[in-house]
């Protein structure tokens, strides 16, 4: 078997409603498209998105500058594939849009494999479950009232979430702590609940939030400050009991053996294009496993699943429906667990008709 061609298509996906964070206002969701085919009829497929379209294009040149590494290989060397992508963009560096490139042909890789093996990637990396915790995160934004958080909350609950995650940055910490206290008290005890920054404070505002928020049994308190800040990311875990998790913004094995390293995060959350495809977020992992450290995957849910099912330090996965347009298949949610497909590949297939109602042309 021999990847034949790499075909790529731009996508916007409309929101139901402006979302925003404490750092950013957002209408649609982009993304590219990736395919890779084959001598023997069978293509892989994988993505990579952005807030918008305005610079999908950009991302989508440095998918097709990767194309001649992996144009004429057998698919199953993904490994040294990879490998080669990552000698190929030393000259552009190993953080961004490089990485953004590699994942997305390492994420199709791995689903063409999987197809061509007729086994879901699960079973090729080794089987740890079946189902994984999930949580909502695709509500409880900034831009909601109270009264709007705790209706959004309630319904999150109702449709079986038994962990959802929350926004933070309004102008104070106790306005922020007064949602989050009504949104806990929406749910009750046993409902997990994250909240999220969006690396939107200081590491002082961090820290007093934080003890503020201590009083609500939050999961975790994701990205208080910037990510390039690791230092300050890791006085804020030094100085509270509740959990940090970081990673999302994060480049490759290396980025994460600093935060590691520094003791930036008690959580990382690789994020499948910028630590630059299945291939190294496995790597990762494993490094986290070392350190006893939890893994949670970043947006990315249908992929993740596979993820989620073969690596035994990953304990909850976050459902983003963003994407859930662009898919033939849908996600399985029981007694507040993700069951995990047993379907070829990364066992999410995109369905033409969504492609072509939400394709950018020009």
């Amino acid at each position: 078997m021999q990847v034949t061609g790499v075909r790529t298509q731009q996508v916007l996906v409309p929101l139901a409603a402006p979302i925003r964070t404490a750092i950013h206002q957002v209408e649609a969701i982009g993304a590219v498209l990736v395919w890779l085919d084959t001598d023997t009829g069978v293509s892989g497929e994988g993505m990579i998105w952005a807030l918008g379209a305005g610079r999908l294009k950009v991302m989508e040149e440095m998918v097709l500058s990767l194309a001649p590494r992996v144009v004429g290989r057998d698919p199953h060397e993904h490994s040294a594939i990879w490998r080669e992508m990552w000698a190929d963009i030393n000259f552009f560096g190993h953080k961004g849009l490089t990485l953004f490139g590699i994942g997305a042909i390492d994420m199709a890789l791995w689903d063409l494999v999987g197809r061509a093996c007729e086994m879901p990637v699960h079973r090729l990396l080794g089987t740890a479950r079946k189902r994984v915790r999930a949580y909502h995160s695709g509500g409880l934004w900034t831009s909601m009232s109270v009264d709007e958080l705790v209706a959004e909350a309630t319904a999150f609950k109702a449709q079986g979430f038994k962990a959802m995650k929350m926004r933070l940055g309004r102008p104070s910490v106790a306005e922020d702590a007064e949602r989050v206290a009504a949104v806990r008290e929406a749910i009750g005890p046993k409902v997990a609940l994250m909240a999220d920054a969006n690396q939107g404070f200081s590491v002082d505002r961090a820290i007093r939030e934080g003890r503020a928020l201590e009083a609500f049994d939050l999961t975790w308190f994701e990205e208080p400050v910037q990510a390039y800040d690791l230092d300050g990311s890791a006085r804020v875990a030094a100085a509270l009991d509740t959990p940090i998790a970081s990673g999302e913004t994060e480049y490759a094995r290396y980025g994460f053996r600093d935060m590691l390293e520094r003791r930036a995060a008690d959580v990382l959350m690789p994020d499948l294009q910028r630590v630059g495809g299945i291939t190294e977020f496995v790597k990762v992992a494993h490094m986290a496993e070392a350190f006893d450290v939890p893994v949670s995957p970043h947006v990315y849910t249908e992929q993740c699943l596979q993820l989620c099912a073969a690596l035994p330090n990953v304990e909850i996965s976050e459902y983003m429906p963003w994407f859930a347009p662009l898919y033939r298949e849908t996600l399985e949610l029981v007694d507040g667990d993700f069951i995990v497909p047993d379907r070829p590949g990364l066992g999410f297939s995109f369905d033409p008709d969504a492609i072509a109602r939400y394709r950018v042309t020009g």
